[in-house]
């Protein structure tokens, strides 16, 4: 069972990914046969929703000069 954490909802992030700033909407564990992962579902600047590794996100908050 996925397990969830609603406590970033509205978070403004950046993607590292694509270096583009989005908005956290949802968060979860997903569990697999040899571990687990959490992902999160965000929103970009477009409207369109895409899920991404937790890892792969930086709140704007903790965000300097280096990453932007």
């Amino acid at each position: 069972m996925a397990e969830k954490l609603d406590l970033l909802f509205g978070t403004k992030i950046l993607n590292r990914q694509t270096n583009e700033i989005g908005l956290l909407i949802k968060t979860w564990r997903n569990e697999f046969a040899d571990g687990s992962i959490w992902f999160t579902t965000c929103v970009d600047k477009k409207g369109k929703r895409y899920h991404i590794k937790l890892d792969e996100i930086v709140p704007m908050e903790e965000v300097n000069g280096s990453e932007e």
